[in-house]
C-alpha cells in the first residue's frame, strides 16, 4: 500500500489499459534516431546495435524503468516481444538458463505490471537468408529447439506472479513456412501467439517473389491464422488479406506512434474490424509510451486515411486500449465479474479533460491525466522511475563505449 493513498477515494475509474506491443530496450533509443532522417532499414541498424549490448544486469535495470513508465502512463499489463535469448554470439546462458527471459519477469513483478512475456522464435534475417552476426543471440536454430526451451522456460517462470509466457512468431521473413507449421503444431492451443505481419512493403515484395503468396496467405498455408494469433501493424495488406485475417477473428496490434516515427503508414484498422479481426494497440519502440495517445492516434490515421471523423467511436477506443488488448495477452480484462482488477483513476478537471464527458477520454485525455494505477487490487507506486532510467541509460551508454563495435554512439550521441 502507498502510504499518501490510504483511504483516497477513487474519482473517475476506468480498466487498466493493455500494451499489446512493446520491445522495452527500444527505449533506448528515444530521442537519438529522430534528427537524421533515414528510413525502417537504417532504424533498424541503429536497434540492433543497442541489442548486442544488453545482458541480464543491465537488461533488468532497463526492464524495471521502462515498466515503471509503462504503470505510471496507465498501461497494467504488457505484452514483451522478447528475442534477446542468448549472448552475443549465440551461445545460450547456462547458470542460470533462461537469464534474460527471467529479467524480464523478474522487473515486471518488482515494478508491479502484469506481463505476457512473448518468447520469440527467430531464425533468419530475412527470406531463405541465415541470421546475420549481430543476430545471432536471437535465434534457437529451429522450432523444434526453440519449442523445447520455451517448455522449460514455462516451468521455470511457473512461481511469478502476474506473469503468462506466450509465443511468438518474430516475422514471416525471419522464419521459414515448415518452422512456422511445427511452432503451431507443438504449441499448446490456449497460449496467445504474436507475429508481426507486413509492416514493410518489401517484406510482402520478397514474400511474393519467392513463394508466389502474401505473408498473410503464407500464415494460412501454414495454419497460423486463428483467433489466439494477433498480428501486429498489418500496414500493407491485400484485399484477400483483409478477408483471411477478419475471417479468422485475429487481433490486429496497431501501433500508431511507432508507425508513425518509422514512416511505415496507416494500417487498415477499421476495414479488419468490420470483417471480424479486434482491434488494440501497443507501444512498439517506446518512442511515446501514452496509451491515450496511441488511441487517439489510431481515430486520427483512420481519419487522415477516409477523410471523415469519428471512425472508431469512443467506447470502441476503450474496448480496444482495454478489454481487446487484455484477450490478445491471455487475460481477462475490463470492469466485469471475473476479470482481473486492474484499473486506473484518471483526473476529469486537468486542462485537458475538464468538462469532457467521461466516455470521451480517449479523445481528450494524455498519461498526464492517470492520477492511480492499480494491478490485481494492489495500489502501484511509480515513484522514482525517472531516476530508475536515467542509471539504465547511463549504464546502457557505458557498455556500448566499452565494445568494439564501430557505431560506438547511435547517431554521433551517447546514450545518456
Amino acid at each position: 500500500m502507498i502510504p499518501d493513498k490510504v483511504g483516497h477515494r477513487l474519482g473517475t475509474v476506468g480498466p487498466g489499459f493493455a500494451n499489446a506491443h512493446s520491445h522495452l530496450f527500444h527505449r533506448a533509443l528515444r530521442g537519438r534516431t529522430h534528427a537524421e532522417g533515414g528510413d525502417f532499414w537504417r532504424w533498424r541498424e541503429e536497434m540492433c546495435a543497442v541489442a548486442g549490448t544488453l545482458d541480464p544486469r543491465l537488461y533488468r535495470s532497463l526492464a524495471r524503468a521502462v515498466f515503471g513508465e509503462m504503470l505510471s502512463a496507465g498501461y497494467t499489463a504488457v505484452g514483451e516481444f522478447h528475442y534477446v535469448h542468448h549472448r552475443p554470439g549465440g551461445a545460450p546462458y547456462r547458470e542460470p538458463e533462461h537469464a534474460m527471459e527471467r529479467t524480464v519477469a523478474d522487473a515486471a513483478q518488482d515494478a508491479g505490471i502484469r506481463l505476457t512475456l512473448l518468447d520469440t522464435l527467430y531464425l533468419g534475417g530475412g527470406l531463405g537468408r541465415g541470421l546475420e552476426p549481430e543476430q545471432l543471440r536471437f535465434g534457437d536454430g529451429s522450432a523444434a529447439a526453440w519449442l523445447d526451451r520455451w517448455h522449460r522456460l514455462r516451468s521455470d517462470l511457473a512461481g511469478h506472479r502476474d506473469v503468462l509466457l506466450g509465443a511468438a512468431i518474430h516475422s514471416v521473413p525471419a522464419v521459414p513456412e515448415r518452422e512456422i507449421s511445427a511452432l503451431v503444431a507443438g504449441l499448446p492451443a490456449d497460449v496467445p501467439l504474436h507475429i508481426h505481419l507486413s509492416e514493410q512493403p518489401r517484406e510482402n515484395e520478397e514474400c511474393l517473389a519467392a513463394t508466389g503468396l502474401t505473408p498473410t496467405e503464407l500464415l494460412a498455408r501454414a495454419g497460423a491464422l486463428s483467433r489466439r494469433l494477433s498480428v501486429v501493424h498489418a500496414t500493407h495488406l491485400s484485399d484477400s488479406d483483409h478477408d483471411l485475417l477478419g475471417g479468422a477473428g485475429v487481433a490486429v496490434v496497431m501501433c500508431p506512434s511507432t508507425e508513425a516515427d518509422l514512416g511505415d503508414g496507416i494500417g487498415p484498422a477499421r476495414a479488419l474490424a468490420a470483417l471480424g479481426a479486434s482491434v488494440t494497440i501497443g507501444s512498439d519502440q517506446n518512442a511515446v509510451i501514452d496509451p491515450l495517445l496511441e488511441l487517439r492516434g489510431l481515430e486520427a490515421g483512420e481519419r487522415l486515411a477516409r477523410h471523415r471523423r469519428g471512425v472508431f467511436s469512443p467506447a470502441e477506443l476503450w474496448r480496444a486500449g482495454t478489454v481487446d488488448g487484455y484477450r490478445a495477452l491471455g487475460w481477462r480484462g475490463g470492469i466485469s465479474v471475473g476479470a482481473v482488477c486492474d484499473l486506473v483513476e484518471l483526473d476529469e478537471e486537468s486542462m485537458r479533460t475538464l468538462r469532457a464527458p467521461a466516455e470521451a477520454l480517449p479523445l481528450v485525455a494524455t498519461a498526464a491525466d492517470i492520477r492511480t494505477t492499480i494491478v490485481g487490487g494492489r495500489l502501484v507506486d511509480t515513484t522514482g522511475t525517472t531516476g530508475l532510467l536515467a542509471a539504465a541509460l547511463d549504464a546502457l551508454d557505458e557498455a556500448r563505449e566499452r565494445t568494439d563495435e564501430p557505431k560506438a554512439q547511435i547517431s554521433g550521441r551517447p546514450l545518456r
